[in-house]
Order: structure tokens, then C-alpha cells, then sequence
């Protein structure tokens, strides 16, 4: 495992951290703990000593989660980071009261790395209004929190602002290779720095849509490298070879991704890709936004959506059927997994929507995701949507293969 330094306080952290935003779930949708806490412990036990929560992960549940996973002598053993709500903020006593719980689930005296959660302009004119830099200033010196930061979905422009606006020790950005000028972006990620905050990355392989289901046209791009990476490997180290950053987060579900992301965090130094190797990554991206219709991670930030719209299920669909094509299998997987096939009988489809407006509120990519649902209405939901849906029924009836 290779080691970053913080740069305000000099923790070594490793360059891979632990996100425990998408931590593995059983059917009726709870975390799987004794899964979890296996793969958190064996991250650990290799050398990863950042772990990555939050109030709403796992609707509540990741921090309960993790303060028993750190039991037995692990939580000496790395630096805890979670978020303070913000958007749930509505006076000064409801930090302290959000602090006191978050330090009672996670069963811990104090928390390492503590960020006001997906800050965009207006919501850190709402905080910064009841009191946050006093609240922070208080909590840092009673010892409840040791490092303030904070987590960032907004312009470019005003991520300059809240840098600027008080003595952060780090901040966390959204950066991927197709990421490089959207949010923070890399003038950000150098402004922050600058300043000598420690910056964490979130979202390196785009919710996974970098690595998983690669297309044809961007493997035969990969390929062209003289040195051979898998798709996570090279989205991975495009943003370490960055060495203005310290941590990237990983949501490692799978005990062969947390085997990759260890492998590759063992030889990911910064600035160690080629010329050759950066402008095949410029490749892949171009092509990238040639293929895809939106720029949804599938972070969840926008649900529960009143009308029961699944949303991020949705743009997923709509993104595969474009990259990859094979048009009917596309459609029968969406009315299986969003026509209540499945669920039997609970749909999530994109023409549930009732314009309400609310997801758009809360979506840290600024989507507008309205006019996004009835493209995806118009791939999916045609005129032969009652076949679509009686044919996906009849195939996940004889053999589930639709799962």
C-alpha cells in the first residue's frame, strides 16, 4: 500500500480509502454485515486506513454498521471520516445534535475527518447562516472532531468561495478523467491544494461505469496502450497519478474489486503515467461522452422520488442501451427490473414522473432529470411496451435470467 501525506497535519493515509456508501446488501436490501465487516477488516489488514461514511448511506445504517465493523482493535487502527447532514440543518443546536448521534453510532470518542456533506453554493450560505465555522471551531476544540472538511457538488466557482471562507484542513471532490472540468474539476483539485488542503476523491470510476461493461469502441482505444491495464486500473490511476491528491475513495463490494484497487493502490505513484498513457485516456473520454446521454453516477442523492420512479435505475438503462446497444435486451431488462417484474408488482418506470421537480433539487450533477426521464420513456416505454413487459415476465418466470 502506498501512503499520501495530509498536508495541514501530516496523517499518512492510504492512497486507497474505503467507502462504505455501497457496501453489500442482502435481498430485503439491508447491508450484509458479516460480508462487510470481513471486506472492511481484510481492506484494513492489507493497509488501507481511511474508511468513508455518511449520515444517510444505507438509509442510516452504514455508521451503526462500521462502529461495530471497527471493534476488536480496528478503529486504532485507521481514521474514520463522516459528514455532518447539511442539508437537514435547520438551526446551530441541530449540529451539535447530529455530531452527538454520529459519535454514538459509530462508537467512537471522537471522529478523524468530519465534512459538512455535498456542499453547493446556497447550501453553505444556509449553513454558514446557522453557524457552521463556530460549530466546527467548538467541535475541533473539544476534541469531537479532529479535521474539518468538507464534500462538494456545486460550480467550480463556488468551490473557490468555500475554500476561501474558512481554515479547512481538506475537502473532498468528484474527479474521474471525464470529471476534469465538470464541478471542482482540476482547477479545483489545484486551487485546493494551493491552499494546503488535503483532498479526498470521490467517484474515481463514476459509480462504476468506468470499469463495468466496457463497449467495443472504447476496449479497441485500451487496447492500443503498449502497457495492458484493465478499465478500473486506468481510470484508477489517472486520478493518482494527480499528486495533488490524497485519498480516493473506493465503495469496494466485491471481494474481487477490493483485490484490484489493492493491487493497483501498491504501484500508483503520482505523476507515473506517460504522455503516450494521458493522451489515451483523453482518447477513451471523448469517446465516452460521445456514447452517453447523462452524466448520472447513480450516488441516489435524488431518491426516494415521491412518484417511485427509480431514477438512478433508470438513467443507468438508458446509458447502457446507448454505449452498448442490443436494443431489445436493454428493454427487457428495464421492464424487468423497473416494471415490477421482478419487485412483483412495484415499478420504478421514468414515465411515473410527475414533474414535481424534487430530484432536481437534490442532484449533485445538476441533471435536469424531468426532461432526462422522457428520453428514457421514449427508448423504453414505445408503443410495444405491453409485449416488452409480458415477454420480461414470461422469461424471468422460466428461469430468472433477467436478474
Amino acid at each position: 500500500m502506498l501512503y499520501r501525506n495530509m498536508p495541514k497535519n501530516g496523517d499518512e493515509l492510504s492512497i486507497l480509502g474505503f467507502g462504505c456508501m455501497r457496501l453489500p446488501v442482502r435481498e430485503n436490501g439491508e447491508i450484509d454485515e458479516e460480508r462487510a465487516k470481513k471486506q472492511v477488516r481484510y481492506a484494513i489488514d492489507q493497509g488501507v486506513n481511511y474508511l468513508d461514511t455518511a449520515w444517510p448511506y444505507h438509509v442510516g445504517d452504514s455508521e451503526p454498521f462500521l462502529g461495530r465493523a471497527l471493534a476488536n482493535g480496528y478503529r486504532e487502527k485507521v481514521k474514520v471520516a463522516t459528514k455532518l447532514p447539511s442539508w437537514m440543518v435547520e438551526s446551530h443546536d441541530d449540529m451539535d445534535r447530529y455530531l452527538k448521534a454520529q459519535l454514538n453510532k459509530l462508537n467512537t470518542r471522537c471522529i478523524d475527518y468530519y465534512l459538512t456533506h455535498g456542499l453547493v453554493g446556497s447550501l453553505w450560505d444556509k449553513i454558514d447562516k446557522h453557524g457552521v465555522k463556530d460549530f466546527l471551531n467548538r467541535a475541533k476544540a473539544d476534541h469531537q472532531i479532529i479535521n474539518a472538511g468538507f464534500s462538494f457538488h456545486g460550480s467550480g466557482e463556488d468551490f473557490k468561495r468555500i475554500v476561501d471562507s474558512y481554515d479547512w484542513d481538506f475537502c473532498q471532490i468528484q474527479y474521474n478523467f471525464l470529471d476534469e472540468n465538470n464541478q471542482a474539476g482540476t482547477e479545483g483539485l489545484e486551487y485546493a491544494a494551493a491552499k494546503g488542503l488535503g483532498v479526498i476523491v470521490m467517484e474515481p470510476l463514476r459509480g462504476g461505469n468506468l470499469a463495468r461493461m466496457v463497449p467495443p469502441t472504447i476496449e479497441e482505444i485500451w487496447d492500443q496502450a503498449e502497457e495492458k491495464r484493465t478499465p478500473s486500473e486506468w481510470a484508477l490511476r489517472w486520478v493518482w497519478n494527480h499528486p495533488e491528491v490524497t485519498v480516493v475513495l473506493s465503495g469496494m463490494n466485491e471481494e474481487g474489486h477490493i483485490e484490484e484497487n489493492l493491487a493497483i493502490a501498491n504501484k500508483a505513484y503520482p505523476q507515473s503515467l506517460t504522455e503516450a498513457e494521458l493522451q489515451l485516456v483523453k482518447k477513451v473520454a471523448q469517446k465516452y461522452r460521445e456514447l452517453m446521454k447523462t452524466d448520472c453516477t447513480g450516488c441516489g442523492y435524488c431518491m426516494p422520488c415521491p412518484a417511485g420512479v427509480e431514477i438512478p435505475i433508470c438513467f443507468e438503462s438508458y446509458n447502457n442501451l446507448l454505449v452498448f446497444g442490443n436494443v431489445s435486451e436493454k428493454q427487457l431488462r428495464y421492464a424487468a427490473r423497473l416494471g415490477g417484474v421482478i419487485s412483483g408488482g412495484k415499478a420504478g418506470l421514468a414515465s411515473q414522473c410527475i414533474l414535481c421537480g424534487e430530484c432536481m433539487k437534490k442532484c449533485p450533477q445538476n441533471l435536469n432529470i424531468p426532461d432526462l426521464l422522457k428520453d428514457v420513456v421514449e427508448e423504453f416505454e414505445g408503443s410495444c411496451w405491453e409485449q416488452t413487459i409480458a415477454k420480461a415476465r414470461k422469461i424471468f418466470q422460466e428461469n430468472l435470467a433477467l436478474v
